[in-house]
């Protein structure tokens, strides 16, 4: 087959406008508009809401090119566009070859015909989608969350990322454009149409059925040779054969001793390659595809036990608590997300010690790199269809039917990768009302379940039967679908700490099987604040910081819970800081709570891991790539083998708990010492500790209530710490019998000293008295900490590698990026600085 991809240099111009303008495809129209000249940063400010006249446009997109003979001598020449946003009319040389109505599918013309030799002119228009969405929305209204608060009513009409139409963390920026490839494929005999893979484990191999059509050009009928060869590590380890007359076609292969591939922190992730060709009869080769696989199981197991049922992932016959957060798309514009960007996320996460990531449903099904990360380091994906927060029009026929051959398309793409763990119908949907119902503004339940019990979950059983379905986030599979907060089966999302408003102590009351969304605020740090911020701006109520927060009740929310743990923050920059500290804890009180409960509940994935945009949000990773005190913290309470406590004020005692997540036993030292705010060692005391693989322990209740008496509550810091006598990580915590802001913490009298180090700078900071949640900053400079909100005791230096950052974001940042080679160039803070 002959391929020609006529990405790159295109010409834009508005729709009855002459003026053209140089636009890159893939891409978008803002960012042609950004890179032309013809617009400022979206993000600057409120740069977003003067800039709305953008997705109230019509664009046309326009290049010239020369086929060659070569495509034009084949028998069936098409048109392939993986992703029109979205309502595009596309012409070829002057005739109307196609139109679309869906960004999320792949969509392919026959344009043998219409091709000639010499200069081709093809053009696509992009009607906006607002009017059409507005026409639609009056007819019928159907609910949605946000509506004149953060999105734009009616987006639930329209098949593209719904957060374009903004969300209560992302902006209203209404995209079009040509966002993923387009090419001319041309072929005379066979090409392959699709394959799949399904995989049977024994004891000691794996047979592969690999399945799949062939599309034959034009009379042709001769039969062909398909041929399957898998290779690990460029090695040939099992192949087969066959004849095929018609289109379908089966092969099956056996790998004996097979490297499988597990979740981060389980095993390695062993990748194989899979590439099937088509052979004619004398050998030549027509066409050929390759795919990277991973050999395992991967199942969702619900079976009844002593608590109701259970929600917990198997991995190659071995339960796992899942560990990690939710995904939205890495920038507004997402055609500009680099695949170095993608692999720093992905790879933040598991360096966080997560093995699992969910693709919410209100953005995009990933590109390819995603979920080819994913299955490289180890992060299972949950993944959901793309629906959000909304009642959706499953009455019409013809958006279902467009829904079936989107839901088509991305399964077929999808499904092959090891990381795919789930697919799920919807976010949302069942938990809020207003969407399901006999109300106006509702689906009925039996539109609802048309949608997603029947048509998606079919679509899935038919391509892809080995990824289990689950029709929503959250979902409670027995009884009344709207109690799906039910803690003895389903998944939950939780909410009621941050909407609630509940204490952070809430948390431990909770015990449910799968958590798949909970989360909490903060704001970026000071330095991103400045980049979409004057002078002016920088106070957490200016009209700019309030465009930059999406939910309703967003800076309210962290400063209300900020004054319940710490002091008033003395400036602007403490209150950012304090900010992270602030979120880090509270997820930190969920976490190791739900990993204390394991095998009861089995997971927690906290909303969200990153951003789309310089915004206040519930972000663990900045638009920029800088980690938030939430991501160090996460590296530790995430951490395979995690020692907690959980402390009782009233009686002055610890329970201390060893959570170990490995496959096998775990044996060490658990070691505990009272300190007061002086940094005075009042008491220190261990013991040996043994726990099971993947299992949970309370290992000691210990009371401190004789030296309290003594010192008092609020001069008591506990540092405790769990060795394995494998001499693998450390697990370190500190807990307190009193709030931070009560805490009688004394001025740690911080330094640092500076060395020069292969990759930057080494920064050791010390101190004279304890001092909590310490971090380093080089004000003015993007750099990479190996550590923040770190814990540094008297005579307990702790030195953190200072580097330049290793990915370019997609909004890259005017900063500097050379660490400071002396100590003046670096502040070091910690929370006895806020207030």
């Amino acid at each position: 087959m002959i391929q020609i991809d006529l990405g790159g240099a295109w010409n834009a111009n508005a729709a009855g406008s002459d003026d053209l303008f140089p636009a890159t495809v893939p891409g978008c129209i803002h960012t042609d508009l950004l890179a032309a000249g013809r617009i400022e940063d979206p993000y600057y400010r409120d740069n977003e809401e003067a800039q709305m006249w953008i997705g109230e446009t019509d664009w046309v997109y326009s290049r010239e090119f020369d086929p060659g003979d070569e495509l034009l001598s084949q028998s069936a020449i098409t048109l392939r566009c993986d992703g029109l946003d979205t309502l595009a009319t596309i012409e070829l040389n002057g005739r109307r070859i196609g139109t679309t109505d869906n960004a999320f599918r792949t969509y392919e013309w026959d344009v043998k015909d219409t091709l000639k030799p010499g200069k081709n002119r093809i053009r696509i228009s992009f009607a906006s989608t607002i009017p059409y969405i507005t026409k639609l929305q009056n007819k019928k209204f159907l609910n949605l969350t946000g509506i004149n608060h953060h999105r734009i009513s009616g987006s639930n009409y329209i098949r593209k990322s719904q957060c374009n139409y903004g969300w209560d963390w992302g902006p209203m920026c209404v995209t079009a454009g040509i966002w993923r490839s387009i090419v001319l494929r041309g072929f005379s005999a066979s090409r392959i149409d699709e394959f799949e893979v399904a995989q049977k484990h024994g004891r000691k191999s794996v047979d592969l059925a690999v399945s799949g059509r062939i599309e034959r050009a034009p009379k042709n009928t001769e039969p062909v040779t398909v041929k399957a060869v898998l290779r690990f590590d460029g090695r040939a380890v099992a192949e087969a054969s066959s004849t095929v007359q018609k289109k379908e076609f089966e092969l099956g292969l056996t790998v004996k001793n097979p490297a499988l591939w597990w979740p981060n922190g389980m095993g390695d992730q062993n990748l194989y390659e899979l590439e099937v060709m088509i052979l004619d009869a004398g050998g030549l080769q027509l066409d050929s595809s390759k795919k990277r696989i991973g050999l395992r199981t991967l199942e969702l197991d619900r079976h009844e036990d002593t608590w109701g049922e259970s929600f917990q992932f198997v991995v190659n016959g071995k339960p796992f608590f899942s560990k990690g957060a939710n995904w939205i798309p890495a920038d507004t514009f997402v055609t500009r997300v680099t695949r170095e960007f993608y692999e720093f996320l992905i790879k933040s996460a598991a360096e966080a010690n997560m093995n699992m990531l969910r693709v919410w449903g209100g953005g995009i099904y990933e590109d390819d790199v995603f979920y080819d990360l994913c299955d490289e380091y180890g992060i299972c994906v949950w993944q959901d269809f793309m629906f959000a927060c909304s009642a959706y029009p499953a009455f019409d026929p013809e958006f279902m039917e467009n829904v079936r051959c989107e839901a088509i398309d991305n399964v077929k793409r999808i499904r092959h990768h090891a990381s795919l763990a789930l697919w799920c119908g919807n976010n949302e949907i069942e938990q809020i009302g207003g969407f399901i119902g006999d109300n106006p503004g509702e689906m009925t339940w039996k539109q609802y379940s048309s949608l997603f019990d029947k048509l998606i979950p079919g679509v899935v059983a038919k391509h892809d039967p080995g990824t289990p379905y689950w029709p929503s986030s959250p979902h409670s599979p027995h009884g009344d679908r709207k109690d799906v907060q039910n803690p003895k089966w389903g998944d939950a999302h939780l909410w009621q700490v941050w909407h609630g408003r509940k204490p952070f102590e809430w948390y431990r009351t909770c015990e449910h099987r799968f958590n798949s969304e909970f989360g909490f605020q903060s704001f970026p740090e000071p330095r991103v604040v400045e980049s979409f911020t004057e002078p002016k701006d920088r106070n957490i109520s200016s009209y700019i910081m309030d465009r930059h927060q999406r939910s309703n009740i967003g800076n309210d929310a962290i400063l209300q819970y900020m004054l319940s743990w710490f002091r008033l923050p003395v400036s602007h920059d403490m209150t950012l800081w304090a900010s992270q500290v602030l979120q880090g804890m509270a997820i930190k009180y969920a976490v190791e709570h739900w990993r204390r409960s394991m095998p009861r509940g089995m997971g927690t994935l906290y909303w969200q891991l990153n951003d789309c945009w310089p915004v206040a949000s519930w972000s663990s990773i900045d638009s920029e790539g800088n980690w938030k005190g939430l991501q160090y913290m996460a590296r530790d309470f995430f951490a395979p083998v995690l020692v907690s406590g959980v402390e009782d004020v009233e009686k002055g005692t610890i329970e201390f708990h060893v959570t170990n997540d490995r496959t096998s036993a775990v044996r060490g030292r658990l070691s505990w010492r009272l300190l007061s705010t002086t940094g005075e060692t009042i008491t220190t005391d261990g013991r040996d500790v043994t726990v099971g693989a993947q299992k949970s322990k309370k290992t000691a209740t210990v009371s401190f209530k004789d030296e309290l008496s003594k010192i008092g509550n609020r001069r008591a810091l506990v540092f405790f710490e769990f060795t394995p006598d494998d001499n693998t990580t450390v697990s370190r915590n500190v807990t307190f019998f009193a709030r931070p802001k009560h805490i009688e913490l004394e001025n740690p009298e911080l330094s640092i000293t500076t060395r020069r180090a292969a990759n930057g700078v080494e920064v050791t900071v010390s101190a004279k008295k304890p001092a909590l949640w310490v971090w380093l900053d080089a004000p003015g400079s993007r750099l990479q900490y190996s550590d923040r909100f770190f814990h540094v005791l008297p005579g307990e230096p702790v030195t953190v590698a200072v580097s330049a950052p290793t990915v370019v974001p997609p909004a890259p940042p005017k900063s500097s990026t050379e660490p400071p080679t002396t100590k003046d160039g670096f502040t070091v803070h910690s929370i006895y600085d806020i207030g």
